[in-house]
């Protein structure tokens, strides 16, 4: 994924993202580097700039809170990208070991199955959908495969036509596994995600590079489904207890809206016979199609 350290890219690229003035420095002539030097951030954060420079070539292996939170401030870095900085700084030794079960449990399968008006998924790390009730498939019945969340914005053709803000769902897919991989930066199968898209779409390619941190949040979406057309959603995603891997994403519509007009559709259609019995109810889903 890269030729230096996570700790490292993570500053250089944060440091190139900003300009003196973004910082109260002056700025005279032209430069040859983009954004900050590192005699700046070291100078905001108040460290020498041979000790800034080890730390960002990974030759710093314990840098104290104080000082993370120095160059944090330096770095002008919110507080999602901050608690970033410090994950990347653990060693493996001191990264939890136990990420709870692999699997989505029955309980909830069957919650996310009573929900019949409310589209459900689960995700994993790497944007992977775990699980999900059978209107969050009607919903996204116009992919390919309804499999991982990236690979549906980044690379199949339905995800531009479905997110109709398409730059803020691939801002904040390429954000979510940037904050997954701050908390296993060894993982395999978000190293496996991020080269895959990194090949096959240069928009992720040039996002993951940006080194944005963002987890998954309260939001408003604009989806368009090509049966039941525009839909105005509230989003929600929670944290999984037993197993803080996975999110639980929950749409709701306003009552009474046309959005929940639409929902009411797309759950009469899925309850129509079928010559091929449709995969309906909340059910974990085959990692295998992530690998194809």
């Amino acid at each position: 994924m890269s030729n230096g350290t996570p700790l490292g890219d993570f500053l250089r690229a944060r440091r190139e993202a900003l300009k003196p003035h973004d910082v109260g420095l002056p700025e005279h002539g032209r430069r040859r580097v983009p954004g900050l030097r590192r005699e700046e951030v070291a100078l905001l954060a108040g460290v020498s700039s041979d000790y800034y420079i080890r730390l960002e070539q990974g030759r710093e292996n314990s840098p104290s809170p104080q000082v993370l939170d120095a160059v944090a401030h330096a770095l002008r870095l919110d507080a999602e990208a901050t608690d970033h900085l410090n994950r990347l700084c653990l060693t493996a030794s001191q990264r939890p070991r136990d990420r709870g079960s692999a699997d989505v449990s029955r309980q909830l399968l069957e919650l996310m199955d009573g929900w019949d008006r409310t589209p459900a998924f689960v995700v994993g790390p790497a944007l992977d959908i775990m699980a999900a009730n059978s209107l969050a498939t009607a919903l996204h019945s116009g992919f390919e495969r309804f499999d991982n969340l990236a690979r549906m914005v980044f690379v199949d053709p339905a995800g531009r036509d479905f997110y109709q803000e398409w730059e803020r769902a691939a801002h904040s897919c390429a954000a979510e596994i940037r904050a997954a991989y701050g908390h296993d930066p060894e993982s395999a199968r978000i190293a496996e995600v991020v080269a895959e898209l990194s090949a096959r779409s240069e928009e992720f390619a040039a996002l993951w590079q940006r080194h944005d941190v963002r987890g998954k949040s309260q939001q408003g979406k604009h989806l368009k489904h090509s049966q039941v057309g525009d839909l105005h959603i509230r989003s929600a995603a929670f944290t999984v207890n037993g197993a803080p891997h996975q999110q639980l994403v929950v749409y709701q519509a306003e009552p009474s809206s046309p959005t929940a007009t639409a929902f009411e559709t797309l759950r009469a259609m899925t309850a129509r016979p079928q010559p091929d019995p449709p995969r309906s109810g909340a059910r974990a889903l085959s990692r295998s199609s992530d690998r194809r």
